[in-house]
This record gives C-alpha cells, structure tokens and sequence, in this order.
C-alpha cells in the first residue's frame, strides 16, 4: 500500500498530501516517546494508526472511488483525534465532550456515506432508479444511525470480553430502579442525593475497598449520550443532503463531504 500512493503521490491533492505527511509525522514522534517509555500498548495504537491513515488513499486507488479532499482531511483529522489525541494522550478524560464531539462528527460523515450510496444510483443512468430527495436523506440518515448502533455493539463486546472498558463509567448521583422496590410490584424507588458507593471485592485472597462519590454507572449513559450526538450528526447532514438535492448549485458546499465513483477513462484502439 505505501508503494502505491508513492507512485500515485502526484494524483492527490495537495492539502491531503501536506495532512497526510504532517499527521504521519507526529504519529511517529508519538510513537518513538512511548517506546522509550516501554508502553507497547500505546505503540501499537501508533502502527494502527498509520494503518487507517491508508484508508483514503485505498479506497481512492482500489475501489475506484474519488474522496473529496475535504471528505479526505476530515477521516486524517478523525483518526488522529480518536487514536492519538484521545488514546495516547487521553483527551477523552482531559477535555470534556471529546467523545461526544467525534461522535458527533462521526454520524455526520457516514451520513455522507450512506447518502452518496444512493444519491450515485440516483444519478446512474443505467440503474432507472428515481427516488424522492425525502427518502434518499432518510437512507443516508438510517446508514448513519446502524453505523452507530454497530460501533457501540462492538464496544460493549470488547468490555463483555476483554473488560477494557470502552463504554466509560460515569458518577451519578440519583437513580431510579424497580429492583429496589420491596414488594417486587415493578414500582420505581428512587434514590436521591447518592453521597458514595463502597465497591468491596477481593483481590489475590485480600479484601479490598473502593469509596467512590455518587454511583457507578457501567456504561448506558455513555452508549446514549454517543447515540444522541450520532443522530444529530446524522440528521444535520440528512437535512443538507435533502437540500442539495433539491438544488445542487445553490447548495454545492455538500459536494465536497460526498464520494463518488470515478468515471471510467475510454482507452482508444
């Protein structure tokens, strides 16, 4: 793959060129920090990293498909942000609404996805194929939303298996649940104004103890909260894909987040 975009450098644009090579850069000082401090783990995320950087340039090359170059920054800068930024240096825990932002990005763009998926047979003269600028926008919002849906299965597997953690804990501080109810009537019991939780377990045959403020909460209001923003992601391009739709050069900006596929070139004899 890095003997075929060597060779093809040329046909890309250059503000991809410049991101590529600068983000390839900085992963490789990352990388090099992380070795010295013996983190493989970290290391690895670098080399998978580089690998995903290779995303556009494939589906560019191998499937035949051209990426806008805006289309193209954006998933450099996502995958920087997501691997390095949020990984390596922890920005999910340091700065706040870090995972919601890429989510949110995240259904934005595989809004694009799914919508040029069908906006392309739309097109196609020889699919016969017209659909509504309402249902093309519905398509690309439901391509969106099980694109999410599909992610936040995969993280809860990799926490069910691997116990990694993927679907952050948060603290919460009132709860609501029917099986505190006593009489087992399926009644609600709220509990308000939680000062501390006390996790015991037992460790190498030693008990141990855990205070921490509030209630631990494993995961859902993290899967929503990342579902919520997905579908505001993939309902704000949906509104704009339906506006392109109905005029094209009044809204052109949308071009530039929608693949397409390459028109083949006539070889003459």
């Amino acid at each position: 793959m890095q003997k075929l975009i060597k060779q093809n450098l040329k046909e890309f644009d250059k503000k991809t060129i410049t991101v590529y090579l600068t983000l390839r850069l900085l992963v490789f000082i990352v990388m090099i920090i992380q070795i010295f401090h013996k983190n493989w783990e970290a290391v690895f995320v670098c080399f998978l990293t580089l690998f995903l950087f290779l995303i556009p340039f494939f589906i560019d090359k191998k499937l035949n498909i051209d990426l806008p170059t805006p289309l193209e920054i954006i998933i450099l800068l996502f995958i920087f942000a997501a691997e390095i930024l949020g990984e390596i240096q922890n920005f999910y825990g340091i700065i706040p609404y870090w995972d919601m932002i890429l989510h949110t990005l995240n259904g934005f763009l595989c809004g694009a996805i799914g919508f040029s998926l069908v906006d392309i047979l739309n097109e196609h003269k020889k699919t016969h194929l017209k659909l509504t600028p309402f249902y093309v926008a519905l398509v690309s919002f439901c391509f969106s939303m099980t694109i999410g849906v599909a992610w936040e299965f995969f993280e809860y597997g990799v926490d069910k298996i691997l116990l990694f953690d993927m679907q952050k804990d948060k603290i919460v501080t009132t709860m609501s649940s029917v099986y505190l109810d006593p009489l087992q009537d399926n009644n609600p019991i709220l509990v308000p104004n939680i000062d501390h939780t006390t996790i015991t377990y037992v460790e190498n045959g030693e008990e141990k103890q855990i205070q921490i403020d509030g209630y631990l909460d494993i995961g859902l209001n993290d899967t929503m909260e990342d579902l919520l923003v997905n579908f505001i992601g993939a309902i704000t391009f949906s509104v704009f894909g339906y506006l392109y739709i109905k005029n094209r050069e009044k809204y052109k900006l949308v071009e530039g987040f929608i693949p397409r596929v390459k028109k083949r070139k006539r070889t003459t004899k």
